[in-house]
């Protein structure tokens, strides 16, 4: 060991001293640049730290809070309670087509197979309501049972003012409307001034320490995306189901997963099963069958900035009106009115529906955001034989006025179809719109649906006065502005205020608008002479509506 010490002393020596001085620099060169890199190490691990202290420091907060804020709830930690209030002003103004009016004291026929036609010739008209104003008040509680169950409900009163009926806003134009109020519109369309519940329904999630769910009430199947929007409220969680695809106030059931797929932020599947008529007791007297709906609901991508949803739903045993059976006035036009008795009488037969919506906001867009929204769907219907039958027929089939048995007879009204021509019909809607946001709490928005012939939707649980756009045969355009009072402190955790001013102009195509009740008819053709063309009810060709309302969520 010493001899190879010895020699490599030797050896060092024998090199040239300006090439030992060269190496040398080199090396301090190296160790200075390592001692700066350690240095720099040391200076981002002390951040890292802090960092980390910081933050172990807020959640030792929020816990703190947190704890503060149930130890004050007291005994009602376990409860939630929220609402919302509108003031709304519409001023309405519509346009009736000359038609053919279903008139129950007037006999046409027989004409060919022994075809009846009632009716009365009735020229075009305008309607007009230039002040409606109406109340509503809802009320949302939310109720920790379990730990891993809750249950939800939302109370609503919705009254016209100086009315305790909504006879108002009934008129005699659409079926969503005419037949009312039903079971699955209460309470979404002024009437009077009870508090109703609209939901009510209890959820077990976390099942098995799974991502599964199971939910079953009165459930929230109106107001889904992207009304949103346009209602200025947060979008509907894993409850909600696309507007153009249901809006209508269900008992159900809905069983949903939403598995970790991490290319697939938020995604779900569910599937919902409600009941949308129950037909009581069977017998001799009563043959007609409940009628039930079940769908598929898929979300394959859920974020802050894109939301797709996809569902397919089917209606069995669709009822002939939904009317609750009770007495009504409607009027027919022209000063005269009748009271008429519509219960669920016979079923029409099958609906299929298919559709989806995909929403996405891009954030920063000039000085605020711009939200944007397409929807579209398709419906099939699969007839029976059954037709629309009127039980409070004033004539019998012989043409003399009674109240006998003999007074029930059929009006010749198939689902979508009329007597001699029954088919299976597919219809088609699409909806599209957008919303900019500014910083300064405006908000402007613009909205346009389109309807075919046969396009029948599950929607008239929809707030619009006339009727719900999304179930026109025709065209609907929409313009509003919102301005938020965002400079006004909120007290309440959800406390906001705005105003909204909108207008509505519908450009109806087809007759039947949200009626699967007869073959639809193009408007323009109507006249006052061909009772092929008879219409239950008055055939409105176009119609605007301007309204305002003043909205406070707490």
């Amino acid at each position: 060991m010493r001899r190879f010490l010895v020699f490599l002393l030797s050896l060092s020596l024998l090199l040239p001293l300006p090439a030992f001085a060269v190496d040398q620099a080199d090396l301090l060169q190296k160790i200075e640049a390592l001692s700066k890199e350690l240095e720099r190490l040391k200076t981002q691990m002390q951040e890292m730290q802090k960092k980390e202290a910081q933050k172990e420091e807020r959640i030792t907060v929020v816990e703190k809070k947190a704890e503060q804020a149930a130890e004050g709830a007291g005994p009602f930690s376990w409860l939630e309670i929220s609402g919302d209030y509108r003031g709304r002003l519409d001023s309405l103004k519509g346009n009736v087509h000359d038609y053919m009016q279903y008139d129950p004291t007037a006999l046409y026929g027989p004409f060919s197979d022994n075809i009846y036609f009632f009716s009365s010739s009735q020229d075009g008209y305008k309607v007009k309501n230039d002040t409606l104003l109406t109340n509503r008040l809802g009320l949302n509680l939310r109720v920790k049972a379990t730990e891993d169950i809750q249950v939800k409900a939302r109370l609503l009163m919705y009254k016209v003012w100086g009315h305790e009926t909504m006879t108002p806003v009934q008129g005699n134009f659409f079926a969503d409307r005419a037949f009312g109020p039903f079971d699955g519109i209460v309470a979404h369309v002024p009437s009077d001034n009870a508090l109703r519940v609209d939901q009510a329904y209890a959820t077990w999630a976390n099942i098995a320490d799974l991502p599964v769910w199971f939910s079953v009430g009165r459930r929230p199947s109106t107001g889904g995306v992207p009304d949103n929007l346009r209602q200025n409220i947060e979008r509907i969680g894993t409850a909600g189901i696309p507007k153009i695809m249901v809006d209508y106030a269900f008992d159900g059931i809905a069983v949903g997963v939403m598995p970790d797929i991490e290319p697939l932020p938020g995604a779900y599947l569910k599937v919902c099963y409600g009941r949308g008529f129950d037909s009581g007791f069977k017998s001799k007297f009563n043959s007609v069958k409940d009628t039930d709906f079940l769908g598929v609901n898929v979300v394959p991508y859920d974020t802050d900035n894109l939301h797709i949803e996809l569902q397919w739903q089917r209606g069995w045993n669709i009822f002939n009106t939904p009317s609750d059976g009770m007495n009504q006035k409607i009027d027919m036009g022209g000063g005269n009115f009748i009271t008429v008795n519509t219960p669920v009488s016979t079923n029409l037969g099958n609906i299929d529906w298919l559709g989806g919506v995909v929403t996405g906001k891009i954030d920063k867009l000039g000085p605020g955001n711009l939200n944007l929204f397409a929807s579209a769907a398709m419906s099939k219907t699969h007839p029976n034989n059954n037709l629309f039958s009127m039980p409070f027929g004033l004539v019998d089939p012989d043409g003399e006025l009674g109240t006998d048995d003999e007074s029930v007879f059929n009006a010749g009204f198939g689902l979508l179809y009329d007597e001699g021509n029954k088919k299976s019909r597919t219809g088609s809607a699409i909806y599209l719109g957008a919303r900019y946001d500014f910083p300064t709490g405006t908000k402007i928005g613009a909205e346009y649906n389109h309807g075919s012939k046969y396009w029948i939707g599950m929607v008239p649980a929809a707030d619009d006065i006339w009727t719900s756009k999304l179930g026109t045969r025709g065209d609907v355009y929409e313009a509003y502005v919102i301005q938020e009072l965002g400079w006004l402190k909120p007290i309440s955790k959800k406390g906001k205020a705005f105003f909204r001013l909108g207008y509505q102009y519908y450009k109806f195509d087809y007759t039947g608008s949200n009626s699967w009740i007869g073959e639809p008819k193009k408007i323009k053709d109507l006249d006052t002479v061909d009772p092929s063309k008879t219409q239950l009810l008055a055939p409105l060709k176009n119609a605007q509506n301007i309204y305002l309302t003043f909205d406070v969520q707490f």
